[in-house]
């Protein structure tokens, strides 16, 4: 399976059961802090000791991360090398829905979490709270205060825009807006990574698209029109491209995805088709949309699950996921302290229009709406 649709609809919330149980201590964990209960380093004796303690656990379980996704390979691999620990990662193509599941089906088990990368979305579903232990990196006042739960249960990570990908060979002129999209030029052309209503960025896409149209974050039925023009007039095109083959043989000559996702490194093009791919974040208001970080309440690991987040929120774990394409939370931040790859930064998109980031509620309504529009 591609990594493209590893996660479900970002704008459509799990409902999960959930129950609490006892909180989990590894056996290797220093008998005098209990980490899965310290909210912050310094709450388990300093950066020093939660160091000392992760790297007694050993070991560190991941879930939902493939490689190429936002350049969690080099994640995983420099955090390896830095501190000595196991990254034991499974299921690298399983949804934010599923790894909420497994916090709950796991509970208990070495196998369980340790930490979870998920839709934002899904930190409204049944339980989530129950499921997720509080933490608060070193950094954490560098993270914007709307990227963040208060309490420290989640906190934002990295994420992009809605963008479109333009296979050169097939189309003369890559589009720059919305508008342009449905212009008689583009008959067959306009494809999705998914179905609307299941997949994340298809979904999403109407989003964006009601955003340019008259429509809100709380208003997508101008999105919905949209796209029920595109598939009226002929430009859109069903094709599924999930896949770098698909795109490889030139069945999507734009493709509407996450710009972290939609660029040839992370399709993994070959340099004969990457040399033709092109990349834009089309004017207007950007749709932007994150994922976020939480620490399982029984993770077997929960020093070497603190010590991962204080890792990926350093500067870097930030400049990983730069490096990777996608927009770390940090960047701001880290903009301003001059801190940033310049090169990896420099390469991304450049985004022209003001982003727009729906809360939970707003994105939970628009993907109710939207996939009620295009039944499966």
């Amino acid at each position: 399976m591609s990594v493209m649709k590893r996660r479900a609809s970002t704008t459509a919330v799990a409902v999960v059961a959930a129950t609490v149980g006892g909180l989990g201590v590894s056996s290797a964990a220093s008998a005098s802090v209990n980490w899965s209960k310290a909210t912050s380093a310094k709450a388990g004796g300093g950066f020093a000791a939660l160091v000392k303690a992760a790297k007694a656990e050993k070991t560190l379980n991941v879930i939902a991360l493939p490689p190429t996704w936002a350049n969690y390979g080099k994640e995983i691999a420099a955090f390896k090398k830095k501190y000595g620990i196991k990254v034991v990662s499974e299921a690298p193509n399983d949804s934010s829905a599923q790894e909420i599941q497994a916090l709950s089906q796991d509970k208990g088990r070495s196998t369980e979490p340790d930490v979870i990368d998920i839709g934002q979305s899904y930190t409204a579903a049944q339980g989530f709270s129950s499921l997720v232990s509080p933490y608060k990196v070193q950094n954490w006042s560098s993270i914007p205060a709307a990227a963040k739960a208060k309490n420290g249960e989640w906190f934002n990570d990295y994420g992009g825009y809605i963008s479109f990908g333009c296979d050169m060979t097939v189309v003369k002129v890559c589009p720059t807006t919305w508008k342009a999209l449905e212009s008689s030029q583009y008959k067959g052309d306009v494809t999705l990574n998914g179905a609307i209503g299941q997949a994340a960025a298809a979904t999403d896409a109407v989003y964006a698209a009601a955003l340019n149209s008259g429509g809100s974050l709380n208003n997508v039925q101008p999105g919905i029109k949209f796209f029920q023009t595109l598939k009226s007039n002929g430009n859109f095109n069903a094709t599924d491209c999930n896949s770098p083959a698909v795109i490889e043989a030139h069945q999507c000559p734009i493709l509407i995805n996450w710009d972290y996702l939609n660029s040839a490194k992370a399709y993994g093009l070959p340099a004969n088709i990457a040399s033709h791919w092109k990349v834009v974040d089309p004017s207007g208001k950007e749709f932007a949309g994150y994922y976020v970080q939480a620490i399982s309440r029984n993770a077997p690991h929960p020093a070497a699950a603190r010590l991962w987040e204080e890792f990926l929120y350093s500067t870097q774990g930030q400049n990983i996921w730069l490096s990777g394409g996608a927009r770390p939370i940090e960047l701001p931040a880290m903009v301003k302290a001059g801190t940033v790859r310049m090169q990896a930064y420099k390469a991304l998109p450049k985004a022209p229009g003001h982003a727009e980031l729906p809360t939970v509620k707003q994105a939970t309504a628009a993907g109710g709406a939207i996939a009620a529009a295009f039944p499966a």
